[in-house]
């Protein structure tokens, strides 16, 4: 993948010096909240091995967030397919993220989501973009809104992943963008 550059970030592939970043924060209470997992180095080593093949091979993935002035990367944001959900149509795209604490309430997910969105639909060409997070979870819900994501209540859905024993994680807000909502949005912003 080419690096995406944004006001403040850099958005790029994973590397070595990252693993503890994606370690912590694939184990840190406050940033899981919403999951039913924590993931130990281990699990941690492996997920990011995957993600960085995966962004090899398909030059998109959920990649790594870098301040550019630091160098230092504070988790990630990234567009990946969702075919892990039977119940989604084939090619659908979902736009993700995962901050450390301590970069959260400092805009740097939706900078770099916007810059995903425009490398989803200008260079994809993709027609639409989803995203979706526990019905509770307001901190993802609020980016999706900012970034202009639209609510669509027919679609939110049990998660098929999450086990019996976390009830409270099961359900999921759905939310879209439209290539032709994101270009009026865009226009409307000039």
């Amino acid at each position: 993948m080419k690096p995406i550059r944004t006001e403040r970030l850099i958005l790029r592939n994973w590397e070595d010096r990252d693993r503890e970043l994606f370690h912590r924060i694939n184990s840190d209470e406050r940033v899981m909240e919403f999951f039913p997992f924590r993931r130990n180095r281990a699990q941690a080593d492996a997920k990011m091995d995957e993600l960085h093949a995966a962004i090899e091979r398909d030059g998109q993935g959920f990649a790594a967030a870098e301040i550019a002035a630091t160098g230092e990367c504070i988790g990630f944001v990234g567009l990946t397919g969702t075919d892990h959900l039977p119940f989604l149509p084939a090619g659908t795209v979902e736009i993700g993220w995962r901050l450390a604490p301590e970069f959260w309430g400092k805009g740097y997910v939706s900078e770099a989501a916007e810059a995903w969105l425009a490398y989803g639909f200008e260079t994809l060409g993709l027609d639409e973009i989803v995203s979706f997070a526990v019905e509770d979870n307001r901190r993802s819900t609020a980016v999706m809104e900012r970034i202009g994501m639209i609510t669509d209540p027919s679609a939110d859905f049990d998660h098929p992943d999450i086990p019996d024993s976390h009830p409270a994680l099961k359900r999921h807000v759905f939310y879209r963008l439209s290539r032709t909502d994101w270009n009026t949005r865009k226009r409307a912003a000039r």
